[in-house]
C-alpha cells in the first residue's frame, strides 16, 4: 500500500533521519547492545509504522521482527516469552496492539524488560511524519540538563504564575507536588522505557484549589483523543482549581467540558505539564495528543484522574477524565524566576 511513497526520495530521506534517530535511542538511552535479544513488533497500516519499521530493523539489525498482522497472536507471545531481564521489545503501532488479556508493556515491565512503544501512529497525518520522526532525536544533555533542572525549581519554589495570549495570567498560590520527569533516564525508575517520543517534566499543585486566573487555550484533545486547533483561542476562568467558564469556545470543547460535567460534577484543573520536544511547538503539531503533549511548552490537564498524585477526595481509580488542553504560554515564572520565554526554557 506505501510502496510507492516510502521509495520516493522525500520518504527515503524522512527513513535515513529516522534510523539516526532511533539508533540514538536504541544506543544511549536504553543501552542495548548485540549481546541482548531484541524484538520489533510492527504494522504496516499507516506510512509512520512502515518508517519506523524499516528505521528499528536497520538500527537494531539482530532483532527478530514480527508484521502483527501477519503472524498468530500466540506466536507473538511465544517470542516474547522467550526474553530475559534487560532484552529490548519495540511496539510500532498504528493502533494499538491487543493480545486478549495480555497488557504487553504492563506485562514486559513486570518482567523487567525493557520497552519502547509507539502507539496511535495512524492519528498523524502524512504531512506530520517528518515533525514525528525529528521528536525521536534524543539530545542527552538537553534533557537531562533541562529536565533536572526544572524538577529541582518545581521541588522548591512555593509558587508559580504562567503568563498567556499577551495579557492573562494563572496564578499557582501553592507549592508543587515533586516533579515526576520523561527524559529518557531511567536510572532511578522501575521500569526501563515508555512511550516515545519523550521529553517532559510534569506535576500539579499540592493544593489544586489554589489555583486561580485565566489561560489562553491554542489546542486541545479532543474526544478521539486528537488535536484539535481551533481558530481563535479559548480562554479559561478558572477559580479555586476549577474551570468555571470560558471565553471563545467551540462546539468540540464544550463537549469535552460538558461530558466531564455529566460525569464528574465539576471540571478540576490537575497536571502542569512542561513539555520539552523541541521538535514540536505551537505550529509544528502531532495529530496524536498523547504524542504531541511533548511539545516544547505547557499543557494543563482538565479532569480529576492523575494517578501520579494522591490528593485527600481524590481516589487514584475515581477519575474518568484527564484531557490535556496546551496553552499559548508567553511567560512561566517559577518562584522568583522566569524559566521559560520566547518559546524556550532558559533553566
Amino acid at each position: 500500500m506505501y510502496q510507492d511513497i516510502l521509495s520516493s526520495p522525500a520518504i527515503k530521506h524522512i527513513i535515513i533521519k529516522a534510523i539516526d534517530n532511533v539508533t540514538g535511542v536504541v544506543d544511549v538511552v536504553f543501552h542495548h547492545t548485540d549481546t541482548q535479544k531484541a524484538v520489533v513488533v510492527y504494522d504496516k497500516r499507516s506510512l509512520l509504522s512502515n518508517i519506523l519499521a524499516e528505521a528499528y530493523s536497520a538500527a537494531i539489525p539482530e532483532a527478530e521482527c514480527i508484521d502483527f498482522d501477519e503472524t498468530d497472536p500466540d506466536e507473538v507471545l511465544a517470542t516474547l516469552n522467550t526474553l530475559n531481564e534487560y532484552d529490548l521489545v519495540v511496539l510500532v503501532q498504528s493502533t494499538s496492539f491487543r493480545l486478549d488479556a495480555f497488557r504487553i508493556r504492563v506485562e514486559l515491565f513486570k518482567r523487567k524488560i525493557k520497552v519502547i512503544e509507539h502507539p496511535h501512529l495512524s492519528r498523524m497525518a502524512d504531512d506530520e511524519v517528518d515533525a514525528y520522526v525529528d521528536a525521536l532525536a534524543y539530545d542527552s544533555a538537553y534533557y537531562r540538563g533541562v529536565g533536572r533542572a526544572l524538577k529541582a525549581k518545581i521541588d522548591t519554589v512555593p509558587f508559580g504564575v504562567i503568563e498567556s495570549g499577551g495579557n492573562e495570567r494563572l496564578v499557582y498560590n501553592t507549592p508543587f507536588e515533586s516533579a515526576k520527569m520523561n527524559i529518557g533516564d531511567y536510572s532511578e525508575m522501575p521500569n526501563i522505557g515508555g512511550q516515545f517520543p519523550i521529553g517532559e517534566v510534569f506535576t500539579e499543585g499540592v493544593d489544586l484549589t489554589a489555583l486561580n486566573g485565566r489561560a489562553n487555550v491554542y489546542c486541545f484533545g479532543d474526544v478521539n483523543y486528537r488535536v484539535n486547533k481551533p481558530e481563535t483561542p479559548i480562554t479559561l476562568i478558572i477559580e479555586n482549581g476549577l474551570v468555571v467558564d470560558c471565553e471563545n469556545s467551540t462546539p468540540a470543547f464544550d463537549l469535552i467540558l460538558s461530558n466531564i460535567r455529566r460525569d464528574e460534577e465539576v471540571v478540576w484543573v490537575r497536571e502542569l505539564g512542561f513539555g520539552l520536544n523541541r521538535a514540536l511547538t505551537k505550529t509544528r503539531f502531532l495529530g496524536d495528543t498523547g504524542s504531541y503533549e511533548r511539545m516544547c511548552g505547557v499543557h494543563v490537564s482538565l479532569g480529576r484522574k492523575h494517578g501520579m498524585y494522591g490528593k485527600p477526595g481524590f481516589k487514584r481509580r475515581d477519575g474518568i477524565y484527564h484531557v490535556d488542553v496546551f496553552i499559548d504560554t508567553d511567560t512561566v515564572t517559577l518562584g522568583d524566576e522566569v524559566v521559560f520565554k520566547d518559546e524556550a526554557w532558559i533553566v
